[in-house]
């Protein structure tokens, strides 16, 4: 095949396997690696020379990209809950995870020294291209989650770095072991390697820092057009990565990483949609080199895999990394049941997988026997440490009550009548719901019946970084400002998904198409899109409130339905709690039939007083759904 056809065929291989992924609810990276295993040495499809230069430069530039994309959303404002755990975690955990992670190379996987060194430092990695999916499925908490997130980003630079240097270090006292040589090299060895050190911090701050900190100044000061921003900053992390490896080798992912921290906490209005478009390259980025690294292996280089070596990856995952975490964290202020989880939770990625392809065959190179089984060994780490970690994180985070629940509930923002009646209902329905509004008083009828509430505002730095909404599956806009509502839904429409997020209906929306909020700009129309907020209000003020009903086999939604009087007159859908317990928030743009077994939410006078709140409620006619 062509080069053309070549990457059309990883392209279109990686995002199929993403979505298979997706589907089966399995970590991407496992379904990737089998894909570039099947397209590579078994299949011969794809090839991809090991060892290629031109090949390795493209995976490191590939990877300086997700690198940097993921250093962008860290921020330091989670450095307040867990600062002094992150710092023991990526200062004095690399050194002991390497230390450790070499004494179990060479006496458990039966690897030579050099071998074992660099091993040991490359795999100090934990993949945050993988953490941060997990993540997602897990629905950690925030503490947990930013623990490993930070541990995950900032080691993996780290890692490059000490492999890079203990491989440097080699290759140097390897060419004098024979008399007063031996002294003279190894001397030579810890100057450059100290001297490397330096380098690279020195570029990674100036280059990337300091740049990172121009490029920010320059966007905030519009002096580069709004639809070049994008661009500009994607050349600059390839630019900026490339300088620093040819002024220290290695150093480039350093360099990136420390420019997406910069970046990412310099609030820049962009950067909601610069992370958008980071994201979205990430993902295509990553679904090729998981395919492409896999394609440059040979059935004969997996044939190298023993029981020595798995051996090894057993020691690695149950002595190497729980010891670590025990040793660095002692006496910090991390909860022990954080140190459970993260001396459990370690998975190696991208990052890993793109060092091994380098490293191996310069090991090999260097007449390291024990070079031509360093990437299929780091290889069988990635995929054993995603599966095992992937599948286990959800149990066992629940166990050490870690989890921040189930996705089933609902946030609500501003806490009017309306929203207190919805939000009392469904937490006597046992379904999570959280109440956020930045006046005090309202909250208090809320409060007082128990119901968990957020005062503030919702878009604050303090929300995001202390508000538990992982175990929310919607998010209801129902203040009585039709534009705060509909800036909240585009805000939270990423956490959320935009098909989850909702807002109630706007007087523009009910009287005029034309002047309506267009759809790109507002969050979808809850329930039937008839009632604004002043027309749900006067209704609680005329005694209308949320009422249930439960549907059975004999006595059916449409058997229900029946009964009731004219919909969006006399009553309006609000939503329903299946027989499982799942809540599903009602809109006429995703319409559904609650089935049997399901508990219907709906809006309606108290029957008690239905002829009195009718009367009342007369001077308030529905306004008719406008279709569009």
């Amino acid at each position: 095949m062509t080069i053309a056809s070549t990457l059309v065929v990883i392209l279109a291989a990686g995002l199929a396997a993403q979505l298979l992924a997706a589907r089966l609810r399995i970590p991407a990276i496992v379904v990737l690696i089998a894909t570039g295993l099947i397209l590579g040495p078994i299949s011969g499809i794809v090839t991809v020379p090991a060892g290629s230069e031109e090949v390795s430069a493209l995976i490191g530039l590939g990877v300086a990209v997700v690198l940097f994309e993921g250093a962008m959303d860290l921020r330091f404002g989670e450095i307040e809950r867990v600062g002094k755990g992150i710092r023991r975690l990526t200062l004095i955990g690399p050194p002991v995870a390497m230390i450790l992670g070499a004494l179990a190379a060479h006496y458990v996987g039966g690897l030579e020294w050099p071998v074992a060194w660099v091993l040991g430092a490359l795999l100090v990695v934990t993949g945050p291209t993988v953490i941060i999916p997990l993540l997602r499925q897990a629905n950690l908490n925030k503490e947990s989650s930013s623990l490993l997130k930070w541990e995950g980003i900032i080691n993996d630079p780290i890692g490059v770095l000490l492999a890079m240097l203990t491989l440097q270090y080699i290759l140097i006292t390897d060419a004098g072991v024979d008399g007063d040589l031996e002294f003279i090299s190894r001397g030579l060895g810890i100057a450059s390697v100290i001297t490397t050190l330096v380098g690279a911090i020195v570029v990674a701050v100036v280059l990337g820092a300091g740049l990172g900190y121009a490029i920010g100044i320059v966007f905030r000061r519009g002096w580069v057009p709004a639809h070049l921003k994008s661009p500009l900053l994607l050349v600059a992390v390839l630019v900026i990565s490339s300088l620093a490896d040819v002024v220290v080798d290695e150093s480039g992912l350093l360099a990136v990483t420390l420019m997406g921290i910069v970046l990412g906490n310099m609030n820049l209005a962009e950067r909601e949609q610069l992370l958008d478009f980071k994201e979205g390259l990430s993902v295509v980025i990553l679904s090729a080199l998981f395919i492409i690294i896999p394609a440059q292996l040979d059935i004969d280089q997996l044939l190298e895999i023993n029981w020595r070596i798995i051996g090894f990856v057993a020691v690695l995952m149950f002595v190497v990394r729980p010891l670590t975490v025990a040793l660095v964290t002692i006496g910090s202020p991390i909860r022990k049941t954080d140190r459970i989880l993260m001396g459990w939770i370690a998975p190696r990625g991208i990052v890993a997988a793109a060092t091994a392809g380098v490293f191996g065959p310069e090991l090999i190179e260097a007449g390291y026997e024990d070079g031509a089984v360093f990437l299929p060994t780091v290889f069988l780490v990635i995929i054993v440490t995603v599966l095992a970690h992937g599948f286990s994180l959800g149990w066992l985070s629940r166990r050490l009550g870690l989890s921040a629940g189930a996705k089933n509930g609902l946030l609500i923002v501003g806490a009017s009548p309306f929203a207190q009646s919805l939000a009392g209902t469904l937490q006597r329905l046992k379904v999570s719901v959280l109440v956020a509004d930045g006046t005090y008083q309202r909250l208090q009828r809320l409060r007082m019946a128990g119901v968990p509430t957020y005062f503030g505002e919702i878009l604050s730095e303090h929300a995001e970084r202390t508000l538990e909404t992982a175990n929310l599956s919607y998010l209801l806009c129902a203040s009585d400002n039709d534009y705060y509502n509909a800036l909240v839904s585009r805000s939270e429409g990423t956490e959320f998904g935009y098909h989850r997020t909702f807002q109630i209906a706007t007087h523009s929306e009910s009287t005029n198409e034309q002047r309506r909020l267009t759809f790109q700009r507002r969050g979808s129309i809850a329930f039937d899109g008839r009632f604004d907020w002043f027309a749900l209000d006067e209704r609680v003020a005329a005694g209308w409130s949320i009422h249930t009903t439960k549907l059975t086999e004999d006595f059916g939604w449409d058997a229900w339905r029946a009964r009731q009087d004219e919909r969006g007159v006399e009553w309006m859908l609000v939503g329903a709690v299946d027989h499982e317990g799942l809540f599903r928030l009602y809109s006429h743009d995703q319409d559904f039939i609650p089935a049997a077994g399901a508990t219907v939410l709906y809006f309606a006078p108290d029957h008690s007083k239905r002829d009195r709140a009718a009367e009342r409620a007369s001077h308030t006619e529905a306004v008719p759904l406008v279709e569009g």
